[in-house]
């Protein structure tokens, strides 16, 4: 978890298509070239429809009904009731509060010596702005809110035990419960931010059954906030690490863009893309993927692949142009990319500029790393000011 990369450099090396057994007995195929993974991630041969594998369970159980989970004219229909939130005119107005949050969450910690940048700043700033977008109200965007849905994604090996887990599913169950409840109560005058229009799709189109209500409502409070929490987190530490890219940022804020797209790349807020599993028996560099195996594209091995990227383990904040995957490929492209990139170009010029003289408060070989399925992320960052 700390450190993938060298594990990424052997696989590309020695093994680019590369079969574990997983769970259960499955197949899990681990693609670590990018010359392999950037086609897969738009490839019809590969669903996204966890169905496909049986006794297969890639979320809290209920809410696995969402765009990440659909192939087709399922997933145009689910995408299609969320685009209209994001596109990037409305997301470009988002700037000024934006802003404002990021201000706000950096003058209140700017009396103390030590801060956590992911609690203190990253994970609410990322969090206010997807309640923002959804409608939710604000007795219900919490830091317990923001902690029960972010636990889903730890492996069971982060120390959750069992009975933590089904405390936690219960949590969000009751939160997501109350949450749609708040917006059917607030009837036609809720339908004018993004989760009162899916409940109107639920309520009174019937275009969305009340499992990809729940689940839908789950995953953009998810991804909305917790990739980017990752991608300000990770970002952050590398400039930290590298400490003539983060002269040069501070020198010139103009580079913001190029970097942010540089942070995406070389320690990508998503070890791997989401779910997909063979629909049909095909061959990739001499294997045989049978239908029904398990097909993980890892893009944390893509963006350090050096046939696609030159020196690509070395942080270069001016890189261009920059190829990377962070945000997909093809019909699933992020539908959230506009938001990440507005969110991350107001934060770091405010963090150098109000954080710049900071250093990290541990040795970063002591730094922990979240241990889960997909994401890439600290779960702290604990800087102290100098």
């Amino acid at each position: 978890m700390r450190d993938p990369y060298p594990y990424y450099a052997w696989l590309r090396e020695h093994s680019p298509v590369h079969a574990e057994v997983g769970s259960g007995g499955r197949t899990v195929w681990q693609i670590s070239r990018y010359e392999d993974i950037q086609p897969l991630l738009s490839d019809a041969r590969l669903s996204k429809e966890p169905d496909r594998v049986p006794g297969y369970v890639p979320g809290p159980p209920g809410l696995n009904r969402h765009v990440l989970h659909a192939d087709g004219a399922e997933h145009r229909k689910l995408r299609g009731l969320i685009n209209s939130a994001f596109t990037p005119r409305r997301i470009a107005g988002l700037g000024d509060a934006i802003r404002r949050d990021a201000e706000s969450l950096l003058n209140a910690v700017e009396q103390r010596a030590e801060i956590d940048l992911i609690a203190d700043f990253a994970g609410p700033l990322t969090f206010r702005m997807i309640c923002r977008i959804m409608g939710v109200p604000g007795h219900l965007s919490t830091p317990a809110a923001r902690a029960v849905v972010a636990a889903t994604v730890l492996l069971p090996s982060a120390g959750v035990s069992p009975a933590e887990r089904q405390r936690d599913e219960r949590g969000l169950a009751e939160f997501l419960r109350s949450l749609i409840a708040h917006k059917r109560v607030a009837g036609a005058e809720g339908e004018q931010d993004l989760l009162g229009a899916l409940v109107a799709a639920c309520d009174q189109v019937g275009t969305m059954s009340e499992e990809e209500l729940l689940s839908t409502a789950y995953l953009l409070l998810l991804v909305g906030h917790d990739t980017t929490m990752n991608l300000i987190g990770n970002g952050m530490l590398a400039l930290l690490e590298h400490p003539a890219q983060k002269k040069l940022l501070t020198d010139s804020p103009e580079l913001v863009s190029t970097a942010v797209e540089e942070f995406l790349r070389y320690d990508c807020p998503a070890r791997t893309s989401t779910f997909r599993t063979a629909a049909e028996t095909f061959e990739l560099g001499g294997h045989l993927i049978r239908a029904g195996d398990t097909v993980c594209l890892l893009l944390g091995s893509a963006h350090r692949d050096g046939a696609a990227f030159a020196a690509p383990d070395r942080l270069d904040i001016t890189r261009d142009p920059n190829p990377h995957l962070a945000f997909g490929h093809g019909p699933h492209f992020c539908v959230g990319a506009a938001l990440a990139r507005l969110e991350s170009t107001i934060a770091f010029p405010l963090l150098l500029e109000r954080l710049g003289s900071a250093r990290l408060a541990v040795p970063a070989e002591e730094l922990e790393w979240k241990e889960s399925r997909v994401m890439r992320g600290l779960a702290r960052l604990p800087l102290v000011r100098i």
